[in-house]
């Protein structure tokens, strides 16, 4: 048995308003916010880097796309549930 323990998200949902689209780039495929518009995200570290990068719940892209940068929103509200 392992005494490892992985850390437990808080029962929290995040919203964050958009406010850069520009620069999307030529060879993206998937859905793109759109400036002004709240959406439910979710911030999570990149894996590499540590940076923080915001994933719209909902969105699609196609790798090695799927995460945005954070200084693309800015946010709004956090959800507590229970």
């Amino acid at each position: 048995m392992s005494k490892v323990k992985l850390p437990t998200p808080l029962p929290v949902q995040q919203f964050a308003r958009c406010v850069n689209d520009a620069q999307r780039p030529a060879d993206y495929i998937g859905d793109w916010p759109k400036a002004g518009c709240v959406y439910a995200v979710r911030v999570l570290p990149h894996v590499r880097t540590g940076q923080p990068q915001v994933h719209i719940l909902g969105f699609y892209a196609e790798r090695p796309y799927g995460a945005f940068a954070a200084h693309r929103f800015e946010q709004v509200a956090d959800v507590w549930l229970n």
